[in-house]
């Protein structure tokens, strides 16, 4: 179990290489990539069963990334844990890079399923974890949902079927920061309200800082002891967040920094603003 100061130490490092990746290629989501650090940071170094001596096995937890465009966090927390070199995340988004601009679990060890078509994730996880009921598994199943990508149909439908049948071996991360590549969600094709909703379809609710490592520990000790239904942990984050310029604007969801941009973030992710 790693130490609060030990999970901030490798959500720094996370953070960094997010800006690094995006600036190296002047292309990809750095928002939508920093407001889940501290989520996945959790999950990955406390939470979820995976280490190199389990990777390549399906006797594992495991994880989908629904919003697929968030894969620069991805490959950042795989490198962290030791799962691939630091040198090739410049190679994000290149040609003929394993490092696509969408995770492809065809040429990464530790992307367990390929996504990128908003809404789709959370139906393969909903798949998986009936797979490891069906297999008498224990292993937990794990998704990042988008809170613009809760506008697609698929999530819904995704969400009855997971109720519908118990899984309470899946539990969902709804990334809340409020802002997707047009706007704010509200304004665009308003979701909310995630909790109510949720609890209509059946699902163990849980509202938290997604920021607050003592709110996310609490949170995902709740989703394992609920039994009979699926949990979501709606975590309420900011798009960009640990760089000034990039929090809450919703022009940082796709775009990349320039030279100086790049430089002012890093700073600021060293100094932990």
């Amino acid at each position: 179990m790693y130490s609060i100061d030990e999970l901030k130490i490798h959500a720094k490092n996370i953070r960094k290489n997010i800006i690094k990746m995006v600036a190296a290629a002047q292309s990809g989501h750095p928002g939508g990539s920093l407001s889940a650090v501290e989520l996945l940071t959790w999950l990955y170094f406390n939470e979820m069963d995976i280490n190199k001596d389990n990777l390549k096995t399906t006797k594992r937890d495991r994880f989908v990334l629904s919003k697929g465009h968030a894969s620069p966090l991805l490959y950042a927390v795989l490198c962290e844990k030791g799962f691939l070199d630091e040198s090739e995340l410049v190679t994000f988004r290149a040609i003929n890079s394993r490092l696509q601009g969408h995770p492809n679990m065809n040429y990464v060890d530790g992307i367990d399923m390929t996504t990128g078509s908003l809404g789709q994730g959370l139906s393969a996880a909903v798949g998986m974890a009936l797979a490891n009921r069906l297999d008498n598994s224990d292993r937990r199943v794990y998704c990042m949902v988008g809170d613009g990508e809760s506008e697609e149909g698929q999530i819904w439908e995704a969400i009855m079927a997971a109720a519908n049948f118990k899984l309470d071996n899946l539990c969902v991360m709804l990334d809340f920061n409020g802002l997707q590549i047009d706007g704010e969600i509200i304004k665009v094709m308003n979701p909310t309200p995630f909790d109510s909703k949720y609890q209509a379809f059946g699902w163990h609710t849980i509202l938290i800082d997604g920021h607050d490592y003592q709110a996310i520990e609490k949170a995902f000790a709740e989703a394992r002891q609920t039994k009979g239904q699926p949990t979501v942990i709606i975590a309420k984050t900011i798009k960009g967040k640990g760089v000034s310029f990039m929090e809450n604007d919703a022009a940082w969801h796709g775009s990349a920094p320039n030279p100086e941009q790049t430089a002012q973030a890093l700073a600021e992710i060293e100094g932990a603003r």
